[in-house]
C-alpha cells in the first residue's frame, strides 16, 4: 500500500501510475450474494451446471460485481493519512473488456488522471482504473472513476 501524508501529496502524482491494489478472489459465493443483492440471476452467473455448457465453460462474475469492487481496490492500494472521508462521485467511462470466470483473482492498476480542489478543502480525483485478472493478457474492466476525498 502506498501512503501519502496529505491530499496535496497525492495531487502531486497527477499523470502517474500511483498504486496497484491487493488481489481479490472472485468466489461463487460472492457472485451468488451479488445476484441476491441486485436481483440479477442470469444463469451464466449463478447456475454452475448450466454454465459449464455455456460460452465460458463455467460461471462468470457480473460486470457490475467487478465494478463494485473499485472501493475495495482503492482502499487496499493507497491511503492519505490526513484524510477523513472519501466518497464515490461517479464514473466517466466503463468498459467490461473480458469475462471474469469464478475463481479468478483480480487487482486494479490505478493512474491518477486529475486532482481538482472542491468545496470543504476537498479534492476530486479522476482515476484510470484497469482491472487485471491474474494470468490473463488483457484487462477485464477499464474505468474512469471519480472519487472525492476530504480532510
Amino acid at each position: 500500500m502506498k501512503t501519502f501524508e496529505t491530499l496535496a501529496d497525492l495531487a502531486a502524482c497527477v499523470g502517474q501510475e500511483v498504486a496497484l491494489s491487493d488481489w481479490v478472489t472472485i468466489t461463487q459465493e460472492r457472485v451468488n450474494q451479488f445476484a441476491q443483492a441486485t436481483g440479477d440471476h442470469q444463469w451464466i452467473h449463478v447456475d454452475v451446471e448450466k454454465a459449464k455448457q455455456g460460452p465460458f465453460g463455467g460461471t462468470i462474475a457480473h460486470g457490475f460485481l467487478t465494478l463494485s469492487l473499485l472501493p475495495v481496490f482503492l482502499e487496499s492500494a493507497f491511503a492519505v493519512r490526513q484524510s477523513g472521508m472519501g466518497l464515490n462521485y461517479g464514473l466517466n467511462r466503463v468498459r467490461f473488456t473480458a469475462p471474469v470466470p469464478v475463481g479468478s483473482r483480480l487487482r486494479a492498476r490505478l493512474t491518477l488522471l486529475a486532482a481538482e480542489p472542491i468545496e470543504h478543502q476537498g479534492l476530486q480525483l479522476t482515476w484510470s482504473v484497469v482491472v487485471e485478472r491474474d494470468g490473463a493478457d488483457k484487462p477485464v474492466c477499464v474505468a474512469e472513476s471519480l472519487v472525492r476525498l476530504y480532510p
